[in-house]
């Protein structure tokens, strides 16, 4: 005869250790996240660049600028809106832990979770934690610098259903001039976000062009762009003077940009691309699954964002805002990743 439980059970502090105990157990990513990585590193930039920003000192002190932040991580993980991350961190005992909070503490609200993410929109502040970010795994030695790879990858928008000469306008780089009477319709519009086909599939959004250490697998930096940018117009945004004499492995969509790696000194490992009535010979095809080997790796980074971090969809609009949830979303993976490493 199968158990029945009562209703309404008041529980106690050892109900609740042994319901973490076996998430523990069951192997609750968070708690890998909140043990692997020292989120205190990320303080003094956010105090300092979110203090001298508040308006007036009056009113309701602010949340601790680390657990919003760490709210901002769980977002990018679990591909959350605002309104489900205020849901499950009531919800979800992981999430609780995670954050450090308990069944009693105050939790921020959806306005609030959006309201600082918009903070870190404005203030362009994805970048920088990234970067800052970046400096502890190079001091880690995670950062092996011994080859890299670049791709991009489509990050999914709302579709906007426009007519045909608004959409035009918005083209030609007139879209802040639409909807000027309607401002609640204008801010539903994204007017940065574009269309664009590969392999005769249609998409719509921004792309995350990416440059990875090809050892480690580890994100080094990005620039994102709508979707219409081709992948290989990103090339000189994306090296650095410490690419230098370093291989760079590439898809065959960067053929072409034979002067940029030359002005930048990386040893060009770009797939080699056939053409109509120009085929690959056999030779050219024997380097490219040579470079394949190493190559195939940066597609690791991008699967584990589409499968293990809820996909790659950005729910708001413009593109300010894409660059910041982009931004914390290379640098989610990379916290992540750093954790595959040295555990």
């Amino acid at each position: 005869m199968a158990k029945r439980y009562k209703r309404h059970r008041d529980y106690g502090f050892f109900d609740q250790d042994i319901r973490l105990n076996k998430l523990s157990e069951l192997g609750d990513p968070l708690e890998r996240l909140e043990q692997g990585i020292d989120f205190e590193v990320f303080r003094v930039l956010l105090e300092s660049s979110l203090s001298k920003h508040r308006k007036g000192k009056g009113g309701r002190p602010p949340y601790d600028y680390v657990l919003m932040f760490k709210i901002l991580i769980l977002q990018r993980y679990y591909n959350l809106s605002d309104d489900q991350t205020e849901y499950q961190i009531n919800d979800r005992m992981s999430f609780m832990r995670f954050l450090g909070l308990t069944i009693s503490d105050d939790i921020p609200d959806s306005k609030t979770i959006w309201n600082f993410a918009e903070r870190i929109s404005d203030l362009g502040l994805a970048k920088q934690l990234f970067e800052l970010f970046t400096k502890e795994l190079e001091h880690l030695g995670l950062v092996v610098n011994e080859g890299k790879i670049i791709d991009a990858s489509f990050v999914e928008a709302p579709r906007q259903r426009n007519n045909r000469n608004d959409n035009k306008r918005i083209k030609s780089g007139e879209g802040k001039e639409l909807w000027k009477d309607h401002p609640n319709k204008k801010r539903q519009k994204d007017i940065d976000a574009r269309w664009t086909k590969k392999n005769f599939q249609d998409y719509y959004g921004y792309k995350n062009h990416a440059k990875v250490d090809s050892k480690s697998k580890l994100i080094d930096t990005y620039v994102v762009t709508d979707a219409s940018v081709h992948d290989s117009q990103t090339i000189d945004e994306l090296l650095s003077e410490k690419d230098k004499s370093q291989e760079l492995y590439a898809d065959g969509a960067y053929v072409g940009q034979e002067e940029v790696l030359i002005n930048n000194q990386v040893i060009n490992r770009i797939h080699e691309k056939g053409y109509r009535n120009k085929p690959l010979t056999a030779q050219q095809k024997s380097k490219n699954k040579e470079k394949s080997k190493t190559r195939v790796r940066v597609e690791h980074v991008f699967g584990f964002m589409e499968n293990s971090m809820g996909s790659m969809f950005f729910r708001k609009v413009g593109i300010k805002r894409a660059e910041s949830m982009i931004g914390l979303m290379n640098l989610t993976y990379n916290m992540f990743r750093k954790i595959q490493l040295t555990h």
